[in-house]
């Protein structure tokens, strides 16, 4: 093999690196391997959000049909609602980025996005594509076509509606309309420069039989798959790969089981050629359809046939001939997409492990990178490696040094990280956004789930007369005494980070209140000072505070006060922090979970400060009982109120009295099984003259219904947050106390008024509000309040729990004001 090879493979190598080490394929999965090396052809499946794609049909055709298979999902999945933490927004759509990621690992997928934000339920694609530039995300989904290349195109929703949110229906659409234009040179003729025009045989649906039945299609004579088949190679049918996979959705609370019988799906064709009953009827998927891909097929067979289970390393010779011919080939496209393929099968079948471990999970621009590299020969062959190298940064060891089974060749590879390095950040959060549209200009970024690693280290491996390149992202290793081995990606960051502890600060009087101010270091030696600035005059003591840190990964805490103004009830606090003359004025978010690689989210160092100046008479203490996570509880803390979260531990029905007021979170009544008990205790509450407020709760696994008395909640919402509300009762003391509330009060919400409204509830409740979307009738559920024996219960679906932590005024007086019904 020549060394232009090398060189040819690291450049397509360099958009297929593993975010994590790739574990060595057993002899099962290397079988399974070799059969996908014989298979050319690919799926694109589309649709809207994170948890929309059908896992058990990518299973099935990733995993059995052997096809490249691909998800393009349009967001990131930032307007839902998250069961595991308190992230929203554009955190969350990081959080299921990862998710997906993870779920691809699974299902054997591959993962794309166009630059479409989640804003939030829509009734309707008009209504979606308000907020998204059609044309933008039809190009994204063009180039994701042109790019992928598939030859069927699978939607999950009909372009007709009937899949409800109009972000599904916008899905479709796009797709279809993709198909058409992926082939024409007129459409998009940028993405030419670097992907040619591409058209796709046919795009299905995923259809729902109930939809075909009602339509009375004879389902005969559409294609289907039997998605419950069995995979003896994997041990597994595709519906319980599909299961783990799904299972990965966690902050949506997706956990699946695994089904085990006979699942048949089917597949109407909406643009395309005709077909009987195989989607693929008339594609060719084997090597025939490549120039110079004769002879690569009987290759393959042959190892296949000669494979042995217990020796993978015996295949060697052949697998080192199919690379020299898929290398050979002129077909860009199936020769990247193949050695890809071939290069894990020679690394797995020789038993090598790589690694580039680094001594810090963050290093600082401007700091040396200290990173060891490791490779093993775990099989009986004689291999040798001659080169190790970080790419990019420093030059490989050129002598040629023989791999001992079983004992690692150990080098380490030291680099300085420059000080215009960017630091780590996810890509589509680089820039400024509106609500609907990332702002991504990088046509090389479009598309991809993430940034590919910008520090990797390449080993060049020789076997006889042959040399080939492996590659593998440098992380950092720790083992946990739970979880055992643990990788973590690289993050690159700036020298100290300034963090304000709060994104919004709220202050219930105009005597000031104390903010935390925390530096962290990522470099030795690093001394300056940080400077603070308010706005409309508030005031902040001290405005410089001077700091040094003497070593790497400290953390240091500063305090300032901050002192509403005259007549000004709003203000932003910003930070910046100079070391040796540079500015900096990045703070550090990090996100970590179990089930997904540790996330790290650089913003600016902002906060906006809301003062509400009210007088607390008669409602000091506060019992919150957690549904899925809200920050709702830390914005009642700022305001001065004493707030007991209470769990299962700490709830007692003997002591309810001490509260003022006890408020259950969202969704609560469908995550907290104890809430069936509780909840009898919490009408007893109300009945002795108690507040509570419940907020909103889904239709589906209600542990008991969460009203004193009897409601019903629905699918009713109120998606446009800027619809005209009507207060129905402006004399009413929610309206009143401490706040007066009035129309304009309702400006300025984000993404939603509410969801899940009742529309049945006993004759004693009160409807206080009334709204709807354009062209629909008005609904009164989104606020109810009873009267129940000495005390007040009261019902909201409006959506608390986006807009509190937004800062939205309006809600916030509307919010404390329910505090104070029953006083």
């Amino acid at each position: 093999m020549t060394k232009k090879y090398v060189l040819l493979f690291l450049f397509f190598l360099s958009i297929h690196i593993f975010p994590q080490p790739q574990p060595t394929l057993s002899s099962s999965e290397i079988k399974l391997a070799l059969k996908k090396l014989d298979v050319l052809g690919s799926v694109l499946y589309i649709a809207a959000h994170p948890d929309d794609e059908n896992t058990s049909v990518i299973s099935y055709l990733a995993k059995g049909k052997l096809l490249r298979t691909g998800y393009l999902s349009l967001t990131r999945g930032d307007g839902g609602q998250n069961l595991i933490g308190t992230e929203q927004s554009e955190q969350l759509g990081v959080i299921r980025t990862q998710e997906l990621l993870e779920a691809r690992k699974r299902d054997g997928g591959e993962q794309f996005f166009t630059r479409a934000i989640d804003f939030g339920y829509t009734k309707s694609s008009s209504e979606t594509f308000e907020f998204w530039e059609k044309e933008k995300i039809l190009s994204d989904v063009v180039w994701v076509i042109r790019k992928f290349r598939p030859d069927i195109i699978i939607t999950r929703f009909p372009a007709t509606g009937e899949g409800g949110h109009g972000h599904h229906t916008a899905s479709a659409i796009l797709a279809l309309e993709a198909f058409d234009l992926a082939n024409d040179p007129t459409a998009f003729p940028e993405q030419l420069k670097y992907v040619s025009v591409w058209q796709p045989r046919r795009v299905f649906w995923n259809a729902w039989l109930s939809a075909l039945q009602n339509a009375n299609i004879d389902l005969s004579r559409i294609p289907s798959l039997n998605l419950g088949e069995f995979n003896s190679l994997l041990g597994k049918s595709y519906t319980e790969i599909s299961a783990i996979s799904r299972s990965m959705h966690k902050s949506q609370g997706f956990g699946s089981s695994g089904i085990r019988n006979n699942i048949l799906n089917y597949f109407l064709i909406l643009k395309g050629d005709s077909v009987k009953n195989d989607m693929f009827e008339g594609i060719d998927l084997s090597w025939n359809k490549v120039d110079g891909g004769k002879g690569i097929h009987s290759l393959i067979q042959k190892t296949i046939n000669e494979f042995n289970n217990e020796n993978p390393s015996a295949s060697l010779d052949n697998l080192f001939l199919i690379y020299e011919k898929i290398s050979n080939l002129k077909d860009e496209y199936w020769k990247e997409v193949k050695l890809k393929e071939i290069t894990e099968l020679i690394r797995s079948c020789s038993g090598i492990w790589i690694e580039a471990i680094a001594e810090n999970e963050f290093i600082s621009i401007g700091d040396t990178l200290k990173v060891k590299s490791s490779i093993v020969n775990r099989s009986d062959i004689s291999l040798s490696f001659s080169s190790v190298s970080l790419r990019n940064l420093t030059k490989g060891y050129i002598e040629n040094t023989q791999l001992i089974k079983g004992e690692p060749s150990l080098y380490n590879l030291n680099t300085l990280i420059s000080e215009n390095t960017p630091i780590s950040q996810p890509y589509w959060l680089q820039s400024d956004h509106q609500v609907g549209m990332f702002d991504i200009n990088d046509q090389f970024l479009a598309g991809l789930p993430e940034e590919n690693p910008k520090l990797i280290c390449d080993f060049i491996v020789n076997y006889k007369n042959n040399s080939i390149s492996f590659s593998v992202p440098v992380y950092y290793r720790l083992t946990d005494p739970v979880d055992g081995e643990v990788y973590k990606p690289i993050v690159i960051t700036p020298p100290v980070t300034v963090n304000l502890d709060k994104e919004i600060y709220f202050l219930s009087d105009k005597s000031g209140k104390e903010v935390k101010v925390t530096l962290q270091s990522f470099k030795s030696f690093s001394s300056g000072k940080i400077i603070l600035n308010s706005s409309n005059g508030w005031k902040i003591e001290p405005t410089e505070i001077n700091f040094q840190f003497d070593k790497k990964n400290q953390k240091k805490d500063f305090y300032v006060k901050i002192t509403p103004a005259i007549n000004q009830t709003y203000s932003e606090l910003s930070a910046k922090i100079l070391v040796d003359g540079i500015s900096f004025s990045k703070s550090f978010i990090r996100i970590e979970y179990k089930h997904i690689l540790p996330q790290t989210i650089f913003y600016e160092a902002k906060s906006k400060l809301e003062l509400f100046n009210f007088e607390k008479d008669g409602v000091k203490k506060i019992g919150y009982i957690v549904g899925s996570g809200d920050k709702i509880p830390d914005f009642l803390t700022d305001l001065g109120f004493d707030v007991t979260i209470m769990d299962d531990k700490h709830f007692s029905s003997n002591n309810l009295e001490q509260y003022d007021a006890i408020i259950t979170g969202i969704r609560a009544y469908n995550t907290r099984e104890n809430l069936s008990a509780i909840h009898k205790e919490l009408v007893k509450y109300v009945e002795a003259g108690g507040t509570l407020i419940s907020q909103y709760n889904t239709t589906g696994d209600l542990v008991t219904e969460p009203g004193v008395l009897p409601l019903k909640l629905s699918r009713d919402r109120v998606t446009d947050e800027n619809s005209e509300v009507e207060i129905l009762d402006n004399s009413h003391q929610v309206f009143n106390k401490p706040f007066k509330i009035i129309k304009e009060d309702f400006n300025g919400w984000i993404q939603e008024r509410g969801l899940y409204f009742p529309n049945e509830w006993d004759k004693s409740y009160k409807a206080l509000l009334s709204m709807n979307d354009k062209g629909e009738t008005a609904k009164t559920g989104s606020l109810l309040v009873a009267k129940y024996g000495k005390g007040t219960f009261i019902y909201s679906g409006l959506s608390f729990f986006r807009e509190i932590p937004a800062g939205v005024e309006g809600a916030i007086k509307l919010f404390i004001n329910l505090l104070y019904a029953n006083k």
